[in-house]
């Protein structure tokens, strides 16, 4: 007797050699015309348009790839907004332009965008190139589906929820929870003016006494607090928050604790780091952006909750009856569309989960204690080498340092000398800009003067980019 995935099979292929298969098969008929639109003929020529893709994929590859990855190439050709506007000629128009015009528009955008994938480009918390994830990108493009419903997304739906629930492993809920790949997940929209800010320590790290301080005040002025926001891995300091014992606070007050992980989430994967965010397996949501230190491509952003009982649909659900309907035949509870406010999204988790088949857990593990040991290389040699000093020692892969030009360097340490260090690095970054050696981040954080931030990701890095990160900026600056 057949079983019944046979039967569904038979199914499958007396449609697939029937009618539907005819449809291929079609004889050709003389054009219609309605309004001088023909309805019964291809309105684009699909060997073109093959042969389009193919001349823009080298370009992809050569311009976008190869040189993009190459240490002796600029990572960035700068030109002000002024000059772009003329360069890319931005203008719309009615008529269409020839295919090596288009060609060139390419070249031409490839060319004055910043080169995120070069090993000196430190300005972000995403950096490098992941050959894996980039194709997993073309995929999805190539296809162009949108992630609501498994009928019209059936694979990434499935890879989706792999992922959720791999990632849901390492945060260390065993029981499991929900999820959603979402740059906008969750908005809480409650206002900047019903928040209450914890202060933090000298490192950036929130002080778990103010904390609980702060929600006695906030009880006593009226206000019901509800939820604590935890970062583990902040955007400058790259600091941990002691997440533990705000969980122990979070349970005594009963009070909703999210972990923004998108930047530290990383350190999960590896044996040696992951106590940075011990204790998150106690959080009820997380934050985690793969495309940050796992080099994922952008966007790829995880939301994920302990709770099991559809909290993101009851909280985003609009019940569009015209694709939830629940009447459909195979199981709707795969229909995910209805956790997120804006319903319809790209297949994201399919770039970590592509990358993460090619790679194993191992090598993910491997990137992050490489991209730790980069930075602290670079740690010490600022802390060896003559007018450079470390804001502090990092704790992750951000690296925020002073450069003091030889003409400050006999100053004492004062409110004159933090006034005209201040002017350094922005003029720094502009030089490197312009010359396009390679891009750092500078900032200042709370009464420091502007110092460099400086973010190690990419696996290409090597020591001697680091020893050319100082070398750069002390021949950009020691004139200053």
């Amino acid at each position: 007797m057949a079983s019944t995935m046979e039967r569904q099979l038979n199914e499958v292929n007396k449609w697939t050699q029937g009618p539907a298969a005819e449809l291929s098969h079609q004889p050709e008929s003389s054009p219609v015309f309605i309004n001088k639109f023909t309805i019964n003929g291809l309105t684009l020529d699909i060997h073109t348009a093959e042969n389009f893709v193919h001349q823009a994929m080298d370009i992809i590859l050569e311009d976008a790839v190869k040189k993009v990855t190459n240490v002796g190439e600029k990572v960035c050709e700068w030109r002000s907004p002024e000059q772009l506007k003329e360069l890319l000629d931005l203008e719309l128009r009615d008529g269409g332009e020839s295919e090596s015009k288009i060609l060139q528009r390419c070249r031409d955008a490839i060319r004055y965008s910043v080169k995120t994938s070069h090993p000196r480009f430190f300005n972000q918390l995403y950096a490098g190139m992941e050959p894996y994830s980039m194709v997993a990108s073309f995929i999805t493009e190539a296809i162009k589906t949108s992630l609501y419903t498994y009928e019209v997304a059936p694979v990434f739906t499935l890879m989706e929820d792999a992922v959720l629930r791999k990632m849901m492993e390492m945060i260390g809920w065993e029981e499991g929870g929900d999820g959603i790949f979402n740059p906008a997940a969750a908005l809480l929209g409650i206002g900047t003016k019903n928040v209450y800010t914890v202060p933090s320590d000298e490192r950036g790290k929130m002080i778990p006494s103010a904390l609980e301080e702060l929600i006695t005040t906030a009880k006593s002025e009226g206000a019901v607090p509800f939820m604590v926001n935890a970062t583990a891995g902040t955007t400058v300091l790259g600091a941990f928050d002691p997440i533990e014992e705000i969980a122990d606070i979070c349970e005594k007050h009963n009070l909703w604790l999210h972990v923004d992980a998108c930047w530290g989430g990383a350190a999960l994967m590896s044996k040696k780091h992951k106590h940075l965010l011990k204790g998150i397996h106690r959080a009820n949501s997380v934050a985690w952006n793969p495309h940050k230190m796992l080099m994922a491509c952008l966007q790829c952003s995880a939301f994920l909750v302990r709770d099991k009982t559809s909290l993101l649909q009851r909280c985003h659900s609009a019940q569009a009856s015209y694709l939830f309907q629940q009447d459909k035949f195979y199981d709707v509870s795969y229909d995910t569309g209805d956790k997120s406010v804006q319903c319809s999204r790209k297949p994201d988790a399919f770039k970590f989960w592509l990358m993460w088949k090619a790679l194993g857990a191992k090598e993910l593990e491997q990137r992050v204690n490489r991209a730790l040991s980069m930075a602290r290389y670079l740690a010490q040699k600022i802390e060896k080498r003559e007018g450079f000093r470390l804001l502090m020692e990092p704790e992750y892969a951000n690296i925020c340092f002073w450069y003091i030009p030889p003409s400050l360097r006999n100053l004492p340490d004062s409110p004159e000398l933090w006034k005209k260090l201040h002017t350094v690095a922005p003029v720094v970054k502009e030089r490197m800009m312009k010359k396009g050696s390679m891009m750092i981040s500078y900032q200042t954080h709370k009464d420091k003067a502007n110092f460099f931030r400086m973010v190690v990701i990419s696996p290409q890095v090597s020591e001697e980019d680091m020893d050319f990160v100082l070398d750069e900026i002390h021949n950009l600056g020691k004139d200053l």
